[in-house]
């Protein structure tokens, strides 16, 4: 039973026309050579992966700020938020998850709140581990109040493949830390603004899971946990 839900990963429904286009080639490929059927039914299996919608066990403790996103930690740094987040020109802790075509690319709300503001930019397709993407590449940015006053903003930023940032949510609407926000296709990052003073719990390099890896802890804003490669 375990090895039945390793395999058979849920898939999110963004995902079922794209692997319908990947199995319809693989059929039609098969009948030019047989050889190109398997390199086809090879994709169509990548393409059901990259759009899997794994269960996560998410944490319930108050304030915790969670990864929206399954990648890597790229960047830390602490930067003046983006004028569209509404969260005001004083720098604040900016962290970036970067997703490679692999990783689930399902993105989930880091805090529950209500979402006060929505603004997508057309831009660039620059490769997304890099800093200018944050500016210069499309993105959509979503920022969050909690109930306690604290804003988060959380940008859907396109990489250097993505051509599609898909939105679930609209600006009134509550949501639960961890669900379900929204999904970029093929290759992205995730930004995290924290509120002013508020340090992060991971560091460069480090491996985060959606809806489970925790960015940070409101209640205990100055903590800091850093880390070293080995």
């Amino acid at each position: 039973m375990d090895m039945i839900k390793i395999v058979a990963v849920p898939m999110h429904k963004e995902g079922r026309k794209f692997v319908a286009i990947f199995a319809a080639i693989t059929v039609a490929l098969a009948f030019l050579w047989q050889p190109l059927f398997w390199l086809g039914f090879g994709a169509t299996v990548w393409c059901y992966y990259f759009f899997r919608d794994p269960v996560r066990v998410i944490p319930q403790q108050e304030g915790l700020v969670l990864s929206p996103a399954d990648g890597i930690i790229s960047l830390i740094e602490d930067v003046v938020p983006a004028e569209d987040l509404g969260l005001g020109d004083t720098p604040v802790t900016r962290v970036s998850v970067f997703m490679n075509v692999f990783n689930c690319h399902v993105n989930r709300a880091p805090i529950a709140g209500t979402v006060r503001k929505i603004a997508y930019h057309k831009g660039q397709f620059l490769n997304a581990s890099v800093d200018k993407a944050s500016e210069l590449n499309e993105r959509n940015s979503v920022m969050i109040e909690t109930s306690d006053g604290a804003r988060i903003g959380v940008v859907q930023i396109a990489g250097l493949v993505a051509r599609r940032i898909v939105c679930f949510v609209k600006e009134g609407d509550s949501v639960q830390i961890g669900h379900r926000f929204g999904l970029i296709r093929f290759g992205s990052r995730l930004d995290v603004y924290l509120p002013q003073g508020v340090s992060p719990l991971v560091a460069v390099g480090q491996t985060a899971v959606g809806g489970e890896t925790i960015l940070a802890d409101l209640a205990a804003p100055g903590t800091v946990r850093p880390g070293i490669a080995e």
